[in-house]
């Protein structure tokens, strides 16, 4: 199901900038076995852990152990150190692409969009999951974080700047309020996607979202202005 909060037209842009985590790749149980892991090691207790944990997928690292379970920023740190020593020993069966995720790429570079990707990842992972899915060549630039990009915000800046873009051409696709509220920073609209199970329909369009879609043949929909498979 389409959901649409504006009759903003998005077919019309041919610049579309794509989150990672829980948008293009099925990350989620990767990311929460790894977090929980490092958690239960640090000594938060497992119900609190079970209860949040996922809802590290969204905001950047370290920040996001501060958010979801309150640690110090120094903690975070340190939590996020010893999360990225398990993370970056895991395979490329951590990053997989969501079905019909390559296709619809694919689909949209045909038809002449641009492709890009403004993650809060590390940097250097994102390019390594990309590459593993045998898609670095359909994105003409992939940002993550490094050096002084380490919000969402400053990922969707970097990724403008690459491209030598304006926001009025650009349109932002990522599964949790923090991609519509960094879009929405620069006057980009979003729209929400649900197949990661990651944000909520609610969750995306409190935030703002343009429109929030189920699955990869609606996106498609929004994006070029068709009929839904």
């Amino acid at each position: 199901m389409i959901t649409r909060t504006t009759e903003l037209d998005l077919a019309n842009r041919p610049y579309v900038l794509f989150d990672f985590d829980g948008t293009l790749a099925d990350t989620k149980p990767g990311i929460v076995r790894t977090a929980t892991t490092v958690l239960l090691g640090w000594g938060i207790p497992e119900d609190v852990v079970s209860a949040h944990v996922e809802e590290l997928i969204g905001p950047p690292f370290p920040d996001a152990f501060t958010q979801v379970f309150g640690l110090s920023a120094s903690d975070a740190v340190e939590v996020t150190e010893r999360y990225r020593a398990i993370y970056y020993t895991l395979d490329r069966s951590a990053w997989p692409f969501f079905p019909g995720v390559q296709t619809a790429l694919l689909r949209l570079s045909q038809a002449g969009r641009v492709l890009a990707i403004a993650s809060s990842k590390k940097g250097d992972l994102v390019h390594r999951c990309v590459a593993d899915n045998d898609a670095t060549g359909l994105f003409a630039t992939i940002v993550g974080q490094h050096g002084n990009v380490r919000t969402k915000s400053q990922a969707i800046d970097r990724a403008l700047h690459n491209l030598k873009v304006d926001a009025d051409h650009t349109v932002m696709v990522g599964d949790r309020f923090h991609d519509v509220e960094g879009a929405a920073s620069f006057g980009i609209p979003c729209i929400g996607v649900l197949w990661g199970n990651t944000g909520t329909r609610k969750e995306l369009a409190d935030a703002g979202a343009t429109a929030v879609v189920d699955t990869v043949d609606e996106l498609i929909s929004v994006l070029l202005g068709i009929e839904a498979q």
